[in-house]
């Protein structure tokens, strides 16, 4: 097979521009880090899975570029995305007497990236980090956008603060390794963009989606780029999830919601996401937004990842409670993400006793 050529797609913020570079055999080539970190002390901040499969590779990778690191290890688990992880982070750092000069490298799926972003978001009221993202859904979603954060026992991500990047570097050989229920959790947020914001898009996945199963490296390349792009563009127009951003979280609400109930690490995230898109797929058909035919494109995608399309047993009294902590929610209304149009999404109201109704549906 001929070399797949990496892909480069631009995050444009101003001064807070940074590049995601996507392709194979990037984590251990010293040119993926020279750019950005020459001159500069590192801290390798991964977690113990990821760790002994990949920090070693890195380190080597960084020292041919000149630069040393030292390797902090935390706990796994969407469960340890908590205060006491964080502040092992933090005292570990202190404790090697880092700098503002620093910079944590974030090598993980998306809670080592989140931990690692806020932490770096805090330390010395700032300190750039990088993500070197090893899971799909941490490659198209969460290492890009500056989201960085810990969990409360009342609300997933409520804890954080917007904190970008200097870069961005996903190797897809990394994928290679992620048990298969990882991999098809990551593909809920590749569906997500395609449903959201690109049409065309939706239409590849559709012909590409036995090639992405099967992990052809040449369709991964191609998908995270895409992602990433889509999710580039969004940013640049709303860094803050203001307005458009929000478009993002499709199928999120209710996805936050059902790893709240059904406990941190009970369901993976883009399990989560995939259940959620579903769900508020139905939610815009019921709102009379979209015709069911476009609804059931998705549902065929987030089934064929072999995703759940039913949330667990959680009552729809308990589901509302846990959704007024969704940062959407404003004057007290309960606001979901929703489909306008193939490829195009928004955010409404909608009435609680309505919202009830569809979990009910859903849960019975």
């Amino acid at each position: 097979m001929k070399p797949i050529a990496p892909v480069s797609v631009h995050v444009e913020l101003g001064p807070r521009s940074y590049d995601i570079s996507i392709g194979s055999g990037l984590l251990g080539e010293a040119e993926s880090y020279r750019h950005f970190l020459l001159g500069r002390r590192c801290m390798i901040v991964s977690n113990d899975v990821v760790a002994p499969l990949y920090a070693a590779r890195l380190a080597s990778a960084l020292r041919s570029a000149g630069v040393t690191a030292q390797t902090i290890v935390l706990p796994d688990g969407e469960d340890r995305k908590n205060w006491p992880t964080l502040q092992t982070l933090l005292d570990a750092l202190v404790e090697a007497r880092c700098d503002r000069d620093t910079v944590l490298l974030a090598l993980g799926g998306g809670v080592t990236g989140d931990v690692a972003g806020f932490a770096a978001a805090c330390y010395m009221r700032g300190v750039a980090h990088a993500q070197i993202p090893t899971t799909l859904l941490a490659q198209v979603d969460s290492s890009v956008g500056g989201k960085t954060g810990i969990n409360h026992v009342r609300g997933k991500n409520l804890i954080g603060a917007f904190h970008q990047p200097v870069a961005v570097v996903a190797d897809i050989d990394t994928l290679d390794s992620l048990p298969p229920r990882e991999f098809r959790a990551g593909l809920a947020e590749v569906i997500k963009y395609g449903a959201v914001a690109d049409d065309e898009f939706l239409a590849w996945l559709e012909s590409h989606f036995p090639s992405l199963l099967v992990r052809d490296k040449r369709a991964l390349v191609e998908a995270v780029a895409r992602s990433c792009a889509i999710k580039a563009a969004v940013v640049a127009s709303d860094e803050r999830e203001t307005g458009r951003r929000a478009i993002l979280n499709f199928g999120h609400t209710f996805a936050h919601a059902i790893e709240t109930g059904a406990g941190y690490g009970s369901w993976l995230h883009g399990e989560a996401v995939g259940c959620g898109m579903v769900m508020a797929g139905e939610l815009s058909v019921r709102l009379g937004l979209v015709k069911r035919e476009l609804t059931e494109r998705i549902d065929r995608l987030v089934a064929a990842a072999g995703l759940p399309v039913r949330p667990p047993p959680i009552s729809a009294d308990r589901f509302v409670t846990l959704m007024r902590s969704d940062k959407k929610v404003k004057a007290n209304e309960l606001r979901f993400v929703v489909l306008e149009s193939a490829g195009r999404a928004c955010v409404r109201s909608v009435a609680e006793d309505e919202v009830a109704g569809l979990i009910e549906s859903f849960t019975n």
